[in-house]
This record gives structure tokens, sequence and C-alpha cells, in this order.
């Protein structure tokens, strides 16, 4: 019994090595990038509540812009990841220039969005319960950070266009060096910028947000000038801009594959905001508790979902090169482990709930929430992981339509309706709601299971493209 587990799950020493030389720089660049989140969310923390809330409330909507433009390099690049396994640079080339186009977009409409109607968006997370001057002071941070933010999305989606396209050649290392030289650079402009050290003013939230704009664009040129200057690297890259043109029928492709996986990246992050909206009716301890939790929990998901990345780029791959049998033996052993990893990670997490959030300064109350909301979120890692990974399977043999229904459908249907009711119609402890929210992902769990056992997504998209 033991030995068909194992050769059905575990892989060998190559494996790993190969698995582990792939992801271990992914893994970096997002953690390091996560870090520097983190170590700006605990700076602006000194500042007190009201300034932590309103800068937790923005990045809710710089969450939702992040994972938009996920979702938009994503459908080009189950193609581009096929046509690397095929050997097809032409095609590659293709792919990247739609991500730039859609990116360029998403960067326009993000933009007018969060500068038009930034006030009204702001104030549907502000407590009713808040007094006048607190919510007052929530939306004068929140939006003085939002003015300078938005310029961080231009960096931020062309970067995002040229590491997806990097990374699926399996050049992970220069992202992760891009984001890891961005690092030192945001925290020394954090603590200069912030308190108005070393002969610079003090700026405090508008400090942070400069810093942060600053470090994405060194990121993003660093790994742009990497890109066009190793052109046997990424031979994709070689008359990349003589003329935009795509080919009708790839574009259509493309379009009907990656349409249904931006739209439903956006409207998971959505949903996931409109969950944090149903939190923050409570009280304001409730965001902020919320903002502390998700800082130490988005550092140390780093390892599940560049897992995730790491299994769309490998199977998707193989499924180029028609290797079928050898793509679904590959996805078994990535899908375990994904999971012992996130299991492994979610068990260090424990400890350290109770001690990080006393690096803020704010109110007993809302370091309790915090570090019940970490050991919660900790403990979940593993359904997480799993479901992460499931999605990036059925992305890797194009089944885009199904990880819409899988995302959207679990996120709206379910997950959502269950935290209005509970947040809006009840008496419950935020502390209950929040569990039983969270492990609500058991039904997505399930649901992951038969699809990916389905073997509908073992499947070669680039054959007669």
């Amino acid at each position: 019994m033991f030995s068909g587990f194992r050769k059905k799950f575990i892989g060998s020493k190559g494996f790993y090595k190969m698995v582990l030389s792939m992801a271990v720089p992914m893994i970096l660049q997002m953690a390091v990038t996560n870090l520097v989140s983190l170590i700006d969310n605990i700076m602006v923390g000194r500042l007190g509540t009201e300034p932590m809330s309103g800068v937790s409330i923005i990045n809710q909507f710089v969450f939702v812009f992040n994972v938009t433009v996920f979702g938009a390099v994503a459908g080009p690049s189950i193609f581009g990841a096929q046509f690397f396994g095929k050997g097809d640079h032409e095609g590659q080339k293709y792919t990247f220039r739609f991500r730039l186009l859609v990116c360029g977009f998403i960067i326009v409409a993000a933009s007018v969005i969060c500068l038009c109607l930034g006030a009204p968006l702001i104030s549907l997370f502000i407590s009713r319960e808040s007094e006048a001057a607190q919510a007052s002071m929530i939306l004068k941070s929140g939006l003085d950070y939002l003015k300078i933010i938005v310029i961080g999305f231009i960096p931020f989606g062309i970067g995002q266009a040229y590491s997806s396209v990097i990374r699926e050649c399996g050049y992970t290392k220069a992202p992760m060096a891009a984001a890891m030289s961005a690092v030192g650079i945001n925290v020394l402009l954090d603590y200069c910028l912030i308190f108005g050290k070393f002969g610079m003013p003090e700026l405090g939230v508008k400090g942070a947000a400069w810093a942060t704009v600053i470090a994405k664009t060194f990121e993003a040129l660093v790994v742009i000038v990497w890109a066009h200057t190793h052109p046997q690297k990424n031979r994709y890259i070689t008359g990349l801009f003589r003329g935009f043109h795509i080919p009708a029928k790839l574009m259509s492709d493309i379009t009907k594959k990656g349409i249904p996986m931006l739209v439903n990246e956006f409207l998971w992050s959505l949903g996931m905001s409109v969950v944090m909206q149903c939190y923050s009716v409570r009280s304001t301890d409730v965001v902020a508790a919320r903002n502390i939790s998700s800082t130490m929990t988005n550092l140390f998901s780093s390892v599940y979902i560049q897992m995730g990345a790491c299994i769309a780029i490998i199977v998707g791959a193989r499924l180029g090169a028609s290797k079928l049998a050898e793509a679904r033996d590959l996805d078994n052993k990535l899908l375990f482990f994904a999971v012992a990893a996130a299991s492994i990670v979610g068990l260090a997490t424990l400890p350290l709930a109770p001690v990080f959030p006393k690096l803020y300064n704010t109110e007993d109350s809302v370091r309790s929430l915090a570090a019940y909301m970490i050991m919660i979120q900790a403990l979940a890692m593993p359904l997480w992981s799993y479901t992460n990974a499931c999605y990036f399977t059925l992305r890797s043999g194009g089944k885009t339509g199904i990880t819409f229904l899988f995302d959207f459908g679990f996120t709206w249907l379910l997950m959502i309706p269950l935290a209005a009711v509970l947040a809006y119609c009840t008496d419950l402890d935020i502390r209950i709601i929040f569990a039983v929210v969270t492990f609500s992902e058991v039904v997505k769990v399930t649901i992951g299971y038969f699809m990916v056992r389905s073997n509908v997504w073992v499947k070669n998209i680039v054959n007669d493209i």
C-alpha cells in the first residue's frame, strides 16, 4: 500500500531538485515582496490605529488591482508555457505582446476608478460605530496614501508582464534578484520618509506610499533591462516592438481562455474585499486586526502560492510537448509536495501568532484579535494550498471556464453570502464568524479534488496554432 502511495505522490531526488530550483527563487521573490509589505505595514502601524486602518483599506484596492494583473498575464501564460515546451519562440512573442496590451488597459482603468471613487470606496470599510473624528482620520489617511500609490500601478503592471514570460522559460532567478534588490530601497525609504530620518521630510502614510512606488519602479526596471540584455535566453524578445502584430487565431484563442481568467481573478479578489467589508461592519478593531493578520499570513503564503505557479509552468510545458502521461504523474507529485510544504509552514506560523501583533502601536483588543486570526489562517494553509494547486493544474490545460466556476462560483455563491449573513444577521462573535468563513474552504477542496481527478485538463492546446 505504501509503495503505491510513494510511487504516485513521492518524487525522485531529481524531481525535487528540478522543482526546488524553479520554486525557491519564485518563493523568495514573492516572500521578499511580502516582507517589504510587512515592514511597511509595521512602520505605518507605529503611527497609530487610524493611519494603519486607512492604509489597510487602500491595500484592499491594491490587492484587487494586483490580482487582476496576475489574471491578465495568466491566460497568455498558459499558451506561453506550452509554446516554450514546443520550442516556438514566435508564439511566446505574440503572447507577450498580448500581456503588455491587456496590462496597459488595466493600469488605466484601475487608476481612473481609484482616483475618481476613492472616498466613497474607503467609506464602505469604515464601521458606522466609529467616532466622527476617528472616521475622518481613517478617510484622510486612506486618500493621502491612495493618491500616490496609484503611480505604482504602472511599474507593477509592466513588470509583471515581463516577469511572467521570463519565469515560464525557467529563468526564475532574475525576477527574484529584482525583488530582493528593491527590498533595501523600500525599507530604507520607508524609515526615512515615514518618520523623517536622515534629513528627509516626515511624510507619514504619504512617505510609505512614495517608498513603495520607488521600489516597484526599481524592481520593474531591473527585470526589463535583464530581459533585453539577455536575448539568447529570452529569444522571444528579439523584434518584440517591431509592431504589435498578433495572429488573429491566436488572439481569439488567448481571449477565449484568458478573459475568463482575468474576470475570475478580478471577481475573486473583489470578493475577498467584500468579505473584508462584511467583517469591518463589526468595528474598526476588526479592520486593524485583519490588516495585521493578513500581512503576516501573506508572507508565509508565498510558499504554496508559488508552488501553484510552478505547477502551471512544469505541467504546462509537458502538455505543450504532448507528454500527457508525464504531465499527469508530475501533477500528482506536485500537488502532494505543495500541501506538505504548506502544512509545515502553517505549523511554523502558529508560535508567532501571539508575538507578531505586539510590533504594532495599537490597542490590546486589536492585538488579541489579530493573533487569533493568524492562528486560524495558519491552520487553513494546507486547504488553501490544495485548492491553489488544483486551480493551477486546471489552468495548465487551458480549462479556464472550469477555473472561473471554481474560484468565482465558490467565492460569490458560498463565501460572501455566508460572511454577509453571519456579520449582518447574527450576534455571533467575530472570532466565530471568521473561523466559519475561513474553513468553508473545505467545500472548495472537495470540488477541486474531483475536478483534477477527472483529467479533463490533460490536453495540448497549442498543437494547431
